[in-house]
């Protein structure tokens, strides 16, 4: 790998990790004007009109179709962008400024997480030092959640339903990721583009089925236009350009490699959170630190276990006598 190719990588991943980093503490403030559901549909439905535009302008609108796999297309794009959303800000609003972190937190322990899914499914377990990176991760995230009082969840400040929300919606991203391996042969951006357009569609219904049953309200254009700026940094900054910088850096790093960025979302949220005035606990800073070391640590490891297996297939390979050198000696 060139030197220019790893630090653009490095470039696009570093964006794309800050970007989302930033969104959870600006979420929190346009989340006192509006229902998080409705702030997530209309996220979301901009994006999905943004990407439509530059996937016709760069495949053309065959690209737009499903060949077969519209509901795959449609169930993964709900897992991310109907499930993922509702229940990252929702969880997130309910917490409180707490919220903040941990929504954060659980951005950086996806890796972690998609092991135990990959595992469920393939029935292949993972290596020991894997799993005892996950668990690891699982005491930083108990760390966060607590705030190192273990005696909170049996006091009333335990609020189990909107932390289910938060692991309900990482679960979502995480199989969405996956999934999104079955489409061999399709671009970043078309895979991105449909998904985004099918989940948003389904995020729009659920919310005007919500609003007709008066269960959440929709936003006035007064409260729209008093949340214009966080919007626009959503929409443009963690929807649109963090998704494509990240997808080019995961293609000029690998997924293996990029993987190390997600560390950098704990990190920017902790700080602008600082920055607005919450008070970080030490818990939360050493919960952080050990999700952070177990994800380094694992990824280190499976490069290395990468990097073993390829130098023992090229090993078999330089062993194994070529035909024209067998022809040659017969």
């Amino acid at each position: 790998m060139s030197a220019s190719r790893l630090w653009k990588g490095a470039l696009y991943c570093f964006i794309a990790a800050v970007a989302w980093g930033a969104m959870f503490p600006i979420a929190e403030s346009a989340l006192h004007h509006l229902d998080p559901f409705w702030f997530s549909t209309i996220r979301y439905v901009s994006v999905s009109a943004l990407l439509i535009f530059l996937l016709l302008w760069k495949e053309g609108r065959q690209a737009f179709r499903a060949e077969g796999r519209f509901f795959l297309l449609w169930m993964s794009g709900t897992f991310a962008f109907t499930v993922y959303n509702f229940g990252i800000f929702w969880g997130q609003k309910e917490l409180g400024k707490s919220g903040v972190l941990l929504a954060s937190i659980m951005e950086s322990f996806m890796p972690m997480l998609a092991v135990l899914i990959v595992w469920a499914v393939t029935r292949k377990r993972p290596r020991m030092i894997t799993l005892g990176c996950v668990i690891a991760a699982f005491i930083g995230v108990l760390f966060v959640v607590t705030k190192g009082d273990l005696g909170m969840f049996s006091s009333g400040e335990f609020k189990p339903i909107p932390l289910l929300a938060i692991f309900i919606a990482v679960v979502g991203w995480v199989i969405y990721t996956i999934s999104c391996g079955q489409f061999k042969g399709w671009s970043a951006l078309r895979i991105s583009t449909l998904t985004c357009v099918y989940g948003s569609a389904t995020s729009l219904i659920v919310v005007l089925i919500l609003s007709a049953f008066d269960q959440i309200q929709a936003p006035a254009v007064s409260e729209l236009t008093v949340v214009w700026p966080e919007m626009s940094f959503m929409i443009f900054i963690a929807g649109l350009l963090a998704l494509l910088c990240w997808l080019k850096g995961i293609e000029l790093l690998t997924p293996v490699n990029g993987m190390l960025f997600i560390n950098f979302v704990p990190a920017t949220t902790f700080i602008i959170s600082i920055i607005q005035g919450y008070q970080v606990s030490a818990a939360e800073i050493l919960g952080t630190v050990i999700i952070t070391c177990a994800l380094i640590v694992d990824n280190v490891a499976s490069r290395r276990a990468q990097s073993n297996l390829q130098a023992t297939i090229h090993e078999k390979k330089s062993k194994t006598p070529s035909r024209s050198s067998v022809a040659q000696h017969t």
